[in-house]
Parts: structure tokens; C-alpha cells; sequence
């Protein structure tokens, strides 16, 4: 091995060190790792690897990535990435839950290429699909995920001991053949978003939060801050992980549960409060998010 070699070599398992407490080898130039933050956010820095691919999917909470540009992509639980470890250097995660769960696998195309697990031997995953589909002139791929990556996703989690590392190996066989078969396409991809957008979102969900006892559409929205009603349903969703019926829904009954326990207020009152003008919808609706009616939650 030449000294250029020996020095890459060496940056790489420099890097790898620094990003995680254990990485587990797969095989020959394939490693994993799994990733658990608490901090609210920190910088990336490392040197450019085009030749190493780094695949991140998310189980819990939710990953932010502001890239060189300032736009930014948000992963939720079951969505995944592909980029070169060339794509994410001077590059800023940051974790809006306070958590955050999930796994990388890296592929060191150079060191794979030479020795490909036997399976995919003659298959081109490593030489040409990898590089040239998902991280052409080094940029990133965000995919939204579906219920096949979530089998394959899931199934690298709660696995007995002593079957981990066989789960490991075959899930990631499985999911580079999935790869390998998978057609891009724009429903697939995740946006980016620029911090106009961002503005715009988050003023959306500050005036829904503060005025939960109004019911406003999304035309009304899409209408009073000149934003499309799709570009707005699918920017939320991916900003705060849930639908906007569904996010302000859960603020309705976590508000609605704090009046029950620290106000005299009425059901009746609290039901208007949060929104709702039937006691008896608003009643249905609590029992089914809480399993419990309100009088009985009001009770303990």
C-alpha cells in the first residue's frame, strides 16, 4: 500500500472514531454504526471522501441538516440519505426534539470495490449504481421512506444478541439490492427548504398554536401567506414530522388536558377553548388520544 493510501486509510479511521463509540464491520469496506444524540445540534467537520458513501435513516426524533447553501432538509422517523462523505463536510445537524435515534452505514467504495461481499459480486452496486444514481457530482439524496425500507430498516433494531450481527449483514444486502433496483423519481425525494420557507412555516404553526379556538383551512392559510396549499401541507409535515391536522390536533388535546387539570373551567368551556363546538366531539376526540373521558382525566 502506498503512502497516499496509507494517509486515507488513516483519515478514515480517524473519522470514524470521532462520529461514534462503537462501529461494527460488515465486511470489507462496509461498517455500521448507531447514532444516538441528545445535543441540540453540532458541526460536522471532516475532510472531503468522495469515495466513502454514508447512508443515515431515522428511527426517532428528528435530524435537521443545513448544508453549505443554508437550505435545509428534515428527516423524520422511516426517511433516509445517501450523500459521499464529501457532501457533508462544514455542514451544521441539528436535533429540534432534544433526541435522536438511528443508524449510519459506510461504504468505502474504493476498499468494497476490490472485495464485494459475494453476493453482489458482478452486480455494479459498488462501481457504478451507488455513485452514479444516488450521489452524482457528490451531491446528497433524501428519500422519503415506505413500507419496504421500513422492514428493512427496522429489522436492524431488537434483535436478540447473538442474531445482530447476522440481521446486520443481511438487511444490508437487502436494502443495497433495493437500492440497486430503485427508480428516483420527485415523489420520492425529500425538498430542500430555504429559511423564506422556514419563516413562512413557522409563522404558520405560531399562529395555529396560539389560536386554537379558531378553525382555519389551509386555503385560508395558503391565502393569507401567499404560499401554495401543497408546497404548505408538505413543508409542515416534513418541519414538524406530522400533518397539520394531525400536529394541531395534539396540541389541542395536550391544552386541553392542562385546562382540565389546573382550571374549574367546563367541559363545555374548554371544548370552545380548544377548538370545538360540540362537548360531544370534543369528548370523542379526547377519550381516543388519552383513552380515558375527560371527567375521569379531570378525576386523577
Amino acid at each position: 500500500m502506498n503512502d497516499e493510501l496509507i494517509k486515507i486509510q488513516k483519515d478514515v479511521e480517524t473519522f470514524y472514531l470521532e462520529i461514534a463509540d462503537e462501529i461494527i464491520p460488515l465486511y470489507p469496506g462496509i461498517k455500521i454504526c448507531y447514532r444516538t444524540f441528545s445535543s441540540g445540534s453540532f458541526s460536522v467537520q471532516h475532510k472531503a471522501m468522495s469515495h466513502i458513501i454514508q447512508i443515515n435513516y431515522c428511527k426517532t426524533g428528528q435530524i435537521v441538516w443545513e448544508m453549505k447553501s443554508g437550505n435545509r432538509i428534515y428527516l423524520n422517523p422511516g426517511d433516509f440519505s445517501l450523500h459521499t462523505m464529501k457532501a457533508c463536510t462544514d455542514s451544521v445537524l441539528t436535533f429540534p426534539n432534544g433526541i435522536y435515534q438511528g443508524l449510519s452505514i459506510y461504504i468505502d467504495l474504493r476498499e468494497v470495490s476490490g472485495n464485494p461481499p459475494e453476493l453482489l459480486k458482478g452486480s455494479n452496486i459498488f462501481e457504478t449504481i451507488l455513485s452514479e444514481k444516488f450521489c452524482r457530482n457528490d451531491s446528497p439524496v433524501f428519500l422519503a421512506g415506505n413500507e419496504q425500507t421500513e422492514r428493512i430498516f427496522s429489522a436492524f433494531f431488537n434483535q436478540p444478541e447473538s442474531l445482530k450481527l447476522p440481521y446486520q449483514k443481511i438487511k444490508t444486502m437487502e436494502l443495497l439490492l433495493y437500492l440497486s433496483k430503485t427508480e428516483l423519481n420527485s415523489s420520492q425525494q425529500l425538498y430542500e427548504y430555504k429559511t423564506e420557507q422556514l419563516h413562512i412555516i413557522r409563522e404558520i404553526h405560531d399562529q395555529l398554536t396560539r389560536h386554537m379556538e379558531q378553525r382555519i383551512t389551509i386555503e385560508e392559510l395558503s391565502k393569507k401567506y401567499l404560499i401554495n396549499p401543497t408546497t404548505l401541507k408538505t413543508a409542515f409535515k416534513s418541519i414538524y414530522g406530522t400533518s397539520i391536522a394531525a400536529h394541531i390536533k395534539e396540541h389541542r388535546m395536550e391544552q386541553a388536558a392542562k385546562m382540565l387539570k389546573e382550571t374549574d373551567k367546563s367541559i363545555a368551556e374548554i371544548a370552545r377553548a380548544v377548538g370545538y363546538d360540540s362537548q360531544s366531539r370534543f369528548t370523542a376526540a379526547f377519550k381516543t388520544y388519552f383513552k380515558v373521558l375527560p371527567k375521569e382525566y379531570r378525576k386523577k
